[in-house]
């Protein structure tokens, strides 16, 4: 009993020292994770229409935008950018206007909490020479022909994108494409370089896609800068274009859905139809001499 006794002190010093490292680890942990998520946040849902410093996009360059309006007001405006507009509030009202019409909806899994770390993140990017939310440096110079033929190259497949992210036309189409067109699963860009305001709206849009599809696919996946400018070009052809929607695509997708679909009736009916009849001839086979 003695040695016993002797030794529960230094039990209890070592399973304090675990609980002590434990609840250090745990603080340490969380405070990188709540580093890192509004910054992961920001760019999923903020970076398509916002930069930090690096001047307007859809939205207004949100560098120092606390000394524009207070915490309160911001808050609630993360929390209900609808109801605050429909309010006739005269800040939303402008930003509206300033946005030519565009806007802001909330963010999925938008909280207080997330409301109030991302202004604290915009406040601390704000005070930096130059914020990581700058927004892409993609050249100013002026597009060329071969800009737009590799832009189209990258948009078809024909080119693999470098950092291996699938080809735009897996799910958008433009009007000028014949034939079946391309994917209807997201929008026709036809009109994408004007909607998004030119060059600049359309890069930060093409780096930081904010769709809930899109963006875990190419933050895995990313469009290289270098591969921006062609699609950019390519896509502002396209809305100079401007050509009237290819509607014999869209019947000519639907009949060959409906013809494949026949066609692989067919097979399956072919291939396991004596499957069933061979199960089925004795089992009925039984029931009628058994």
């Amino acid at each position: 009993m003695r040695r016993l006794s002797r030794k529960l002190p230094v039990a209890n010093i070592k399973s304090g020292l675990a609980k002590v490292s434990f609840v250090l680890f745990s603080l340490v942990f969380f405070s990188l994770l709540q580093a890192q998520v509004p910054a992961d946040y920001y760019k999923q849902n903020c970076a398509s229409c916002h930069t930090v410093g690096g001047g307007r996009l859809t939205g207004p360059d949100l560098k120092n935008v606390a000394d524009r309006q207070s915490r309160e007001w911001l808050v609630n405006w993360l929390l209900d950018p609808d109801g605050i507009l429909k309010s006739g509030d005269p800040y939303a009202v402008k930003l509206q206007k300033e946005a030519r019409g565009a806007v802001m909806t909330r963010s999925p899994g938008m909280t207080r909490a997330v409301a109030i770390a991302l202004l604290d993140l915009i406040d601390e990017e704000s005070k930096l020479e130059k914020s990581q939310f700058a927004g892409a440096q993609i050249s100013d110079r002026p597009l060329l022909e071969e800009d737009i033929e590799e832009g189209r190259a990258l948009f078809l497949g024909r080119k693999r994108l470098k950092n291996n992210g699938p080809a735009c036309v897996g799910c958008h189409t433009v009007n000028s494409m014949k034939g079946l067109g391309g994917g209807r699963l997201g929008l026709n860009l036809t009109r994408a370089y004007a909607r998004l305001e030119g060059r600049k709206g359309l890069s930060a849009w093409l780096v930081a896609p904010p769709s809930l599809m899109m963006n875990p696919i190419f933050k895995k996946y990313p469009i290289d800068e270098e591969e921006v400018l062609p699609l950019v070009a390519f896509l502002k052809n396209e809305t100079e274009k401007d050509e009237p929607e290819n509607a014999t695509a869209r019947i000519n997708f639907l009949l060959y859905g409906i013809g494949g679909a026949v066609v692989l009736l067919v097979l399956f009916d072919l291939f396991w139809n004596n499957r069933f009849r061979g199960v089925r001839r004795p089992m009925v086979k039984e029931s009628y001499h058994g």
